[in-house]
């Protein structure tokens, strides 16, 4: 048997009769009503994917829109230490919960369901593929305008299920300025590409350095090529995040709500453009 390689174009399978147009979706709860599904992906970890997540997340819910969060990092979940959530994820009897940041977020994490939240996950692909899935069927997430998935690093088991699962309509992909992160963040974008999931931006993370002391701008890691990244691959928006420690202290107490947040108007603007 031929084995998938996700591009039914180029399908071996479809080519002797045998793979036909596959439909991986899966229903939402009944009481979700979802408008946009954003996907906030990387190459690797480290780089910051979380972080871009929760500033999109704050910035859209400044503008007013009803914002949520699917953390689908299942064995890394960071999402509800940043917005300060350290309640557990309740039922109504019919479905779980979301929980809600001080400022109206809706966040879902698997933090939100263990008796401790630093016990780690010792679960294999199938199981935490299954669980992401639970997290759009089982639970209702009430009227959302966007919606952003904190993914997996990589290009695994798990952003395959999200990409094939749940109906995500853009993808934002995150790096940092080294080469060699620059080169694996090429193969995100191209398993995007390879899911018909349009990436519509770009994002160095821990892009520069101010100095508290005399304002000037350093860059620690070497000149970026984020911009050059994008031109390659027809990527329209790109923001650079500085390296802040007020941020990252933010982070780290649950206040990223109120925290001052960098440039990153111009990537939500392009996910929220039809």
């Amino acid at each position: 048997m031929s084995e998938c390689n996700h591009d039914c174009a180029n399908c071996a399978s479809k080519k002797n009769g045998s793979c036909g147009k596959a439909n991986f979706k899966v229903e939402p709860n009944p009481g979700s009503r979802v408008k946009r599904m954003v996907a906030v992906m990387s190459g690797k970890g480290g780089v910051g994917k979380s972080l871009v997540t929760e500033l999109l997340a704050v910035a859209a819910a400044r503008r007013g829109l009803k914002t949520a969060v699917l953390d689908a990092d299942i064995t890394g979940p960071s999402i509800p230490t940043a917005f300060g959530i350290k309640d557990r994820a309740l039922s109504d009897g019919k479905a779980i919960l979301p929980c809600r940041s001080a400022g109206g977020i809706g966040i879902m994490s698997l933090n939100l369901l263990v008796d401790n939240p630093a016990d780690p996950v010792v679960w294999r692909g199938p199981v935490i593929a299954g669980a992401v899935k639970q997290f759009w069927t089982d639970v209702a997430w009430g009227d959302v305008d966007v919606m952003f998935v904190d993914m997996p690093p990589g290009t695994g088991d798990v952003p395959l299920t999200v990409f094939q699962s749940l109906p995500i309509s853009a993808a934002v992909v995150v790096t940092s300025p080294q080469d060699l992160v620059s080169l694996i963040v090429e193969k995100a974008v191209r398993m995007a590409d390879m899911m018909k999931i349009p990436v519509k931006g770009l994002v160095e993370n821990m892009s520069s350095f101010r100095c508290p002391d005399c304002g000037a701008l350093h860059r620690i890691f070497g000149a970026g090529k984020a911009d050059e990244l994008a031109a390659r691959h027809g990527i329209a928006a790109v923001a650079s995040v500085p390296i802040d420690p007020s941020l990252a202290a933010a982070v780290d107490v649950g206040h990223v709500e109120d925290a001052n947040l960098p440039d990153i108007d111009p990537i939500l603007d392009a996910v929220l453009k039809d």
